[in-house]
Formats: structure tokens, sequence, C-alpha cells
């Protein structure tokens, strides 16, 4: 990174606090399953006087994704069913999807970027299970995956003309976007979402892991190998747009726990096209009022 000057650190502080803020509900959630000692009870109270969240729960849950044998109509019954940490994780993102602008002066993607976030969202939970099971709970996975890019979304926002410059330095350069943005603005989207996740109020290991993505100097986790290698397996295979194409000469992000070839690890997860699917339905769903 750069060095941060004070007026860019200004700029992206004001960037950062203009950012819509969680339901109280969603803040309230966090709150609660930070406590190990977290009722289900307590959780269903407060998820329960969110109607439009409970509404959004229960038509996911009763979704064919979770293919459960029948309907189920409370969140009491889903909190018993599937866990405090799977609903959370559904609170979580039904309120990242939620709070996406439509639209922006950068030339950026949103729905496309949204696609690609909930896939590696998706994929580094699939990752988690198969590669890393007793290490990382792959539910907090799957919400590093959804949120991981969310600094683009700030610079799309508020800074449009210098992300749409990196954007484009990206393609003139052929350079990954986090090294085009750290030469174009100062700081890359890892920096500036790790900033939005600490005002959310989200755990230190989730901000830490969102700031040092780019960063092959940090110190690597199983959350960080899935998320870094889900990230890779998602733009190889050119799904979504996150505003950084694949390059045949990226490293390979997490080469002792996963290998160095690409292909294989995308053959060992097998066809990911019902996690794209289940990503198409939450993101309409999600976005619904």
């Amino acid at each position: 990174m750069s060095a941060l000057t004070p007026a860019l650190e200004l700029r992206l502080g004001i960037a950062v606090e203009r950012m819509p803020a969680f339901p109280r509900s969603v803040q309230m959630i966090l709150e609660l399953t930070r406590n190990i000692n977290c009722m289900p009870k307590q959780l269903v109270a407060v998820i329960e006087k969110d109607p439009v969240m409970t509404m959004k729960i229960l038509k996911v849950i009763n979704s064919a994704y979770y293919s459960l044998p029948s309907k189920i109509n409370t969140v009491g019954q889903s909190v018993v069913l599937l866990g405090i940490n799977t609903i959370k994780n559904l609170a979580l993102g039904f309120a990242t999807v939620g709070i996406l602008p439509r639209m922006n002066t950068a030339g950026f993607d949103i729905q496309r970027y949204l696609l690609h976030s909930l896939v590696v969202g998706g994929t580094a939970r699939q990752l988690a299970t198969q590669f890393a099971k007793g290490e990382v709970e792959s539910g907090d996975c799957y919400i590093a995956g959804l949120l991981h890019d969310f600094g683009k979304v700030v610079f799309a926002q508020f800074l449009a003309a210098e992300f749409s410059a990196a954007l484009a330095h990206v393609g003139e350069h052929a350079v990954s976007l986090h090294v085009a943005e750290t030469a174009v603005i100062g700081v890359d989207h890892g920096f500036v979402g790790a900033m939005l996740a600490k005002r959310w109020t989200f755990p230190d290991h989730l901000v830490a892991c969102i700031r040092d993505h780019h960063d092959a100097a940090a110190e690597p986790s199983a959350m960080m190998d899935c998320l870094r290698v889900a990230d890779q397996v998602v733009r190889f295979q050119n799904i979504g747009d996150s505003g950084n194409p694949w390059r045949d000469s990226e490293a390979p992000a997490a080469p002792q726990r996963f290998g160095e070839d690409i292909e294989e690890i995308v053959a060992k997860l097998g066809s990911l096209e019902k996690i794209i699917e289940d990503a198409q339905y939450f993101a309409q769903v999600g976005s619904e009022p």
C-alpha cells in the first residue's frame, strides 16, 4: 500500500461514513452472536421483530438449496434445524445485498459484482468444507467471500473518477486491480473495505481478512486460504465481474493447502452450477423490498 496521506485518509473516512449502516436488527444479531452463550430464543426474538428479514430468511431456507423435508414456518424452527451461525450469516448476507447502490458513475457493474461476490462466498464455504474442516467455520468463509471486495463499492460510489481510472489501468497495464488502485488512488479496496467492516463492527479476524486478502506478506489462515483460492477459481471461470479479470501469470493463492494447479482445484471442487444458481436466487430475494 502507498503512504496514506492525510487528505486521502480524510476522503476515505468520509466515504465510509456515507455508506449505509446495517439495519439495527442485524447489528443486534452481531452483538448477540459474539457471545458464545447466546441463546437461540434471543436471536429469534430479534429477527422476528424485522418482518422483511424474517420473510427473506424463510424464503431461502425453504428453497431448493437446503432441500429440507418439510416446510419451515418460523425462524425458531430454522435456528433449531440449521443453527445460530447459519441464520446469522443469512441475515448478514441479506443486509449486505440490501445496501448495495443500484448504480454508480464509475462504470462498475454492481449486479455482476454481486454475482461474483456471492459465488466467491459459496465457493469459499465449499473449500472450507472440503479442505479445512475443523479449522474454520465454513459459514464465516461465506461471509468473508461476500464482503471481501466491498471496498470496490465504496470506491465506485464515492471516488468514482479515480476508480474508473483504476479499472482502465488494469487493461492498459495488465495488472491486478488492487495494484491499479494503489497506483491510482493510493490504497486498494481491501484497505477501505476493512475500514467499512470495522465501522460495521465485524469481528477483528474478518476485518483483517478483508484488509489483507491481496497482501502476500499477510499471515495465512484457513479463512484467508479459502477466500483467496475461491476468488481465483471464480475469476478463472469468468463468473460475474469483479473488475479484475483472470491472468494466466497469477501465482497460486495458497499452494501449501490447495496445490499450484488452478485446473486441478476446479476439478476437485466439481461443478459450480448449483452455487451459481443459489447465488442468483439469493441476490433476487435479497434485493426484494
